[in-house]
């Protein structure tokens, strides 16, 4: 994969919980940011066999440049919930070099 900038959108982020997603009632990407904030993306099933989420993101969504960490989080409709493996992503200031 090639790299990705700081208010880059045209990406998708996809998450595997390893659980079958059938009759969940929410799914969402969690993030922390390079500033230690955290937070969501809503997501949609992609594959609910593999356990696969994902969010199409939009401009300004990826708005701090450093290290992301991403993990999927599903809530069952009887209440139970899961999450997914947590992984890192850096997120590059635009016109940087390695």
């Amino acid at each position: 994969m090639g790299r990705i900038y700081r208010g880059q959108s045209a990406l998708r982020i996809s998450a595997r919980t390893f659980v079958d997603l059938e009759g969940i009632l929410s799914c969402e990407i969690r993030f922390t940011k390079p500033d230690g904030s955290t937070g969501g993306f809503p997501a949609g099933v992609r594959d609910s066999l593999a356990g696969i989420i994902g969010h199409e993101l939009v401009g300004g969504e990826l708005d701090q440049g450093g290290w992301w960490t991403f993990w999927a989080s599903v809530t069952f409709a009887d209440g139970r919930s899961a999450s997914g493996e947590a992984d890192r992503l850096f997120v590059w200031e635009e016109g940087t070099a390695p």
